[in-house]
């Protein structure tokens, strides 16, 4: 028996065995929990199958999060397959790579409206669409990132989605508190995943943050899993609208200190 036996999860974002959203799924599995899945498109779906099969997962669905159709697709057949949701994980976003490079100044006004629609109103639409299955109460979680407070060169745009994903958690937490559904966000540090690969300058950001954050090294995928299952079971049965730091403390840093030499 698992401290999430007896609960239901659905989480979206997994894109292959790297994704925060696999680490996450996977310890909500090892805890008891019923896990299922969605995917973005097509191709992603002979990489997220198996690992859905291998935690014993009975629902893998594609959906496109900007079609409000296939979102209401997707719960009414959870709401078939499972008959109530207790988690949801959001871990989505996206932004045209033309977009994470060069001047956040130069962002398109269509690449402006791709990244905060996939990034950010995706949280609102799928908690929209699970509440009425979350109807014992239930947690959410979404993943942002520190750009979304402070400058992060080439970050650009998706950072101000960030900032808005933030916000959002808090409106939402506020909302849905009266219900007993939870929300909050996971503040992950740089780390390899294949959306983090679309970021121009991921490698200098791993090597400067792992030099310089106060635990001198970079975050696991482990790591963030283990603070998304606080966060998702009852073991945080207080908490809500927060945005949690994992990443090796380099958030609290006002001046980061020069790597040490070494001799």
């Amino acid at each position: 028996m698992g401290m999430l036996t007896g609960k239901t999860a659905l989480v979206f974002g997994v894109a292959n065995k790297y994704s925060l959203a696999w680490g996450i799924a996977q310890a909500l599995a090892s805890e008891g929990a019923e896990v299922g899945f969605s995917y973005a498109i097509e191709r992603l779906e002979r990489r997220v199958r198996p690992l859905a099969e291998s935690v014993g997962s009975r629902f893998v669905e594609r959906c496109d999060v900007t079609s409000d159709e296939e979102i209401a697709q997707v719960f009414a057949r959870a709401a078939e397959t499972y008959e109530k949701i207790d988690i949801l994980v959001h871990a989505i976003a996206y932004a045209e790579r033309e977009d994470l490079e060069g001047l956040y100044l130069d962002t398109s006004r269509a690449g402006f409206q791709t990244a905060m629609d996939i990034s950010v109103y995706s949280l609102v639409a799928l908690a929209r669409a699970a509440r009425p299955l979350m109807s014992n109460g239930g947690s959410v979680v979404t993943l942002t990132y520190y750009a979304a407070e402070k400058v992060v060169p080439k970050y650009n745009v998706m950072a101000i989605a960030k900032a808005a994903l933030e916000a959002s958690v808090r409106y939402l937490a506020a909302e849905l508190g009266p219900e007993g559904i939870r929300v909050n966000a996971i503040s992950a540090g740089p780390i390899k995943t294949l959306s983090s690969a679309a970021f121009a300058g991921l490698r200098d950001m791993l090597r400067y943050v792992g030099e310089r954050a106060p635990l001198r090294r970079n975050i696991t995928q482990e790591e963030v899993s283990k603070t998304a299952l606080y966060l998702l079971s009852d073991l945080s049965s207080g908490v809500t609208g927060e945005t949690i730091y994992v990443d090796s403390g380099y958030h609290i840093l006002g001046m980061p200190e020069p790597p040490e030499k070494t001799t």
